[in-house]
């Protein structure tokens, strides 16, 4: 009878998972920069970063994903949800507790007989309450839901932190091609105060065209400071991400190395693959899940609740008499709780959890939204990012031409040095935008990356959640 009750049907609402809506397609996807794959051929995004052809990239990534501390906080996470479902599986089955005890007890001469008296005993205890209303199988579901949304949270932080080693990487490359274009035109500009004052020495021009280009020049090494600063913070940065201490990447980074190059074609899903990948929002339907279990949990509550309990042992007055037959001692119990009144508390109980579900769902419609909004913004940075980056290119052309133009027509005599000094200083505005742009879209493809959901794969085992710092 036992064992019927305890298989009844569980009370509270059975989880099923949400029809998340999604639109069959991208609403700002350019065809002419971006291909569709199908689902089955969307390819394996879990290493996305070594599709950018830069060995060093790949390595830094590697060694953030191994020694980062929040990395290492998450799986210790998964390791606790683990072992709370363990506890919570563990109130299915009877506690059988031994003990044995030993005492020596002399009564009073004056109240009593005054004789000394021992007692051993040995036994074992046992108890078990039944779970007829489902209230620990709901339990288990809710930690089985919890420990499945830690796991889901461990590989969110996994994409989190491949994108943002990803992104100091690039930040620092971009500083370094900052710096190399200031330093560049600065050696450029002292060429043309050279030129100035080899003119102004032969009377051609004024000493203002000297001062002019002095200041140009000036204004040039004063911004080196800054972008020196910059790429030693971007260092700090990438740095603290793989959990070194400051300087210590910077030998590896010194060699100036170009920019990681976005392909000129990149696949992307459809939607559905997106809100299937992205394990933000798989954590998102796991806490549903777990909060919806616990619905169940508060329900019970309100049930009666069996339990039983046994013992058998040996009780003596002589250790060497436990081995009697006589010695055995046993005992069976049965009961029954059931709340008469509680002021509706039981109640109030479940409406409480029912309504912290329904914030679950919530938030699980907005993860998705979520994550929809993150892919649509990332398409747009990165189609219009390749327009402005060969407008940019085009006009970074047509200013070093007109620059170099407008010195030979100042050494000739033919315009004033106003015109030399407008053109030097289009070149170096341009040059920095090209070279901001170009890390703007390196940018904006491991955005979409990270929005897609890549950094993680979905055939990773659980074991890997094991991993202890």
């Amino acid at each position: 009878m036992a064992i019927s009750l305890s298989g009844c049907a569980a009370v509270g609402p059975d989880y099923h998972p949400p029809d998340a809506k999604v639109p069959p397609g991208w609403s700002r996807l350019d065809a002419s920069a971006l291909r569709v794959v199908q689902p089955a051929a969307a390819g394996d995004l879990s290493e996305w970063w070594r599709g950018l052809n830069d060995p060093l990239l790949a390595e830094l990534v590697a060694e953030a994903l191994r020694a980062n501390p929040d990395l290492r906080s998450a799986r210790a996470r998964v390791r606790e949800a683990r072992a709370r479902r363990a506890v919570a599986a563990s109130a299915r089955f009877p506690t059988v507790d031994a003990a044995g005890n030993a005492s020596r007890t002399e009564s009073s001469g004056e109240t009593g007989s005054g004789e000394s008296r021992d007692l051993f005993s040995a036994g074992f205890d046992a108890s078990w309450e039944l779970d007829v209303f489902g209230g620990v199988r709901r339990g288990v579901e809710a930690a089985e839901a919890d420990l499945e949304a830690s796991q889901a949270d461990l590989q969110a932080t996994r994409v989190s932190l491949a994108a943002e080693a990803a992104s100091s990487y690039v930040e620092v490359r971009a500083q370094q091609a900052l710096l190399g274009i200031a330093r560049s035109n600065l050696a450029t500009q002292s060429e043309t105060l050279q030129l100035t004052e080899w003119r102004d020495q032969a009377g051609l021009v004024s000493s203002q065209d000297v001062a002019q280009a002095r200041s140009n020049r000036e204004q040039t090494r004063a911004q080196i400071p800054i972008l020196e600063t910059n790429l030693a913070v971007a260092e700090h940065d990438l740095e603290s991400l793989l959990a070194r201490p400051p300087g210590a990447l910077h030998e590896r980074l010194a060699g100036a190395g170009d920019l990681p190059a976005v392909p000129p074609q990149i696949a992307v899903g459809i939607p559905a693959d997106t809100v299937r990948q992205r394990p933000d929002v798989r954590a998102a339907e796991r806490e549903l899940a777990a909060e919806t279990a616990r619905v169940g949990i508060a329900e019970a509550a309100r049930y009666p609740s069996f339990s039983l309990s046994g013992s058998i042992g040996l009780e003596a007055l002589a250790l060497g008499a436990l081995g009697n037959s006589e010695a055995v001692t046993s005992s069976v119990f049965a009961g029954i709780t059931a709340p008469i009144f509680d002021a509706d508390r039981l109640r109030s109980q479940v409406e409480i959890q029912d309504a912290v579900r329904e914030q679950a769902y919530f938030a699980y419609q907005r993860a998705v939204l979520v994550a929809l909004q993150d892919v649509e913004n990332a398409l747009v940075d990165l189609s219009r990012n390749r327009d402005r980056n060969a407008a940019l290119a085009n006009a970074v052309d047509a200013a070093r031409s007109a620059a170099e133009l407008a010195r030979l027509r100042y050494g000739t005599g033919l315009i004033d040095f106003q015109s030399v000094l407008d053109s030097e200083r289009n070149v170096l505005l341009l040059e920095e935008s090209l070279a901001r742009n170009r890390a703007d879209g390196v940018l904006a493809l491991i955005s979409l990356y990270k929005a897609l959901g890549g950094g993680w794969s979905t055939a990773e085992s659980p074991a890997a959640a094991k991993d202890t710092p």
